[in-house]
């Protein structure tokens, strides 16, 4: 609850930008949604000196000609062919792409787009406003999760509802550590500058949660950080079966605890803290029926801040917590076994 109270809120109403800002945005295989990501993006209001950055990396469908369809003569529009090629030795096919978008832009503010995420019309003016205002280095304005599914609506709450349960927002922000972070690819925007100093992209090259280590970096090179609300700003749909959303947990979730031995710990700890009183309750225990309303509540107050379905959703939270364990297992017997991978790459 304190969280709710501090996340920080983009300007509903943001005054207009004089800087210039880079919108980088790495595509590969995204004809069913990069056209609307860059309609999206092209009808920004307030950022006059507006430039758009877009690297097909090796797409095998139509996303170049969809781009160039959308674009038209717009010459704020930049497609680079990244071509076929897999990314250098060491390198991830994202961050790779990410770097290269990089080094080309010219903005002094710097804002990665995922190609799922759909902008409302002033998110980039009020994101640019909350960095400035803020005196921070990087936000991460987090989209709406849109969820279709059962699936979905199982797993994609837990993504805020992770780190607002979690992380002590106000301490992480200005706190050098690199375990108080918390950041979205999403929608992540960054002092350019800042971002050069701290090695960009060539310093979490092999990460699979590039995000958060390039907050982690931009701390390192005395930088601060943080993720806020953009519920109002942007909205993501990441995945549209369970097929899809277990192989995109399966790529990264091994590497968001450190170790097999800590996944295993945190998965017992939420179970323990969120399924066992459930169970306790349905057998007629009191103190189980308390905890299990309590975690209830705190699901409910998160999903109704980030525009979230409340009710049934939230009754099914220690479900969630059951699919998160088997997502979290699942994904590291894939890297222990070395079969995981994503858009037709393997993955270390």
């Amino acid at each position: 609850m304190v969280n709710l109270r501090r996340l920080r809120r983009p300007a509903a109403d943001p005054p207009a930008t004089g800087e210039q800002v880079s919108v980088l945005l790495p595509v590969r295989d995204e004809a069913a949604s990069v056209a609307s990501c860059l309609r999206g993006v092209l009808g920004q209001v307030g950022v006059a000196g507006l430039d758009v950055w877009v690297l097909d990396d090796g797409s095998s469908d139509a996303t170049a000609e969809i781009v160039r369809a959308v674009a038209g003569a717009d010459p704020r529009v930049h497609l680079v062919d990244g071509g076929a090629a897999a990314p250098p030795r060491g390198w991830l096919g994202k961050t790779w792409a990410c770097q290269r978008l990089a080094d080309l832009a010219g903005g002094s503010v710097l804002v990665f787009l995922d190609a799922d995420v759909v902008l409302a019309p002033q998110a980039v003016a009020a994101a640019v406003h909350l960095l400035r205002s803020s005196g921070l280095d990087l936000v991460c304005p987090y989209p709406r999760q849109v969820a279709g599914t059962v699936g979905e609506r199982l797993v994609q709450p837990l993504l805020q509802w992770s780190w607002l349960t979690t992380l002590p927002l106000t301490v992480a922000e200005r706190s050098p550590r690199p375990s108080l972070s918390a950041a979205n690819g999403q929608f992540l925007v960054v002092d350019a500058g800042t971002y050069r100093r701290s090695g960009g992209h060539r310093q979490v090259r092999g990460a699979v949660l590039d995000d958060v280590e390039l907050l982690r970096s931009v701390k390192r090179a005395g930088g601060h950080g943080t993720v806020a609300d953009g519920t109002t700003l942007a909205s993501c749909r990441m995945y549209t079966s369970w097929a899809d959303l277990q192989d995109g947990y399966g790529k990264s979730l091994w590497a968001a605890f450190g170790s097999p031995a800590a996944a295993a710990a945190v998965m017992a700890g939420l179970s323990l803290t969120y399924v066992v009183p459930f169970v306790a309750a349905l057998r007629g225990s009191r103190t189980g029926l308390v905890g299990y309303l309590a975690a209830v509540a705190g699901r409910a107050a998160v999903a109704r801040r980030v525009d979230g379905r409340v009710w049934p959703d939230c009754l099914a939270h220690p479900v969630s917590i059951v699919a998160l364990t088997v997502l979290t297992a699942r994904s590291v017997r894939g890297h222990r076994d070395g079969t995981l991978s994503w858009k037709g790459r393997s993955l270390p």
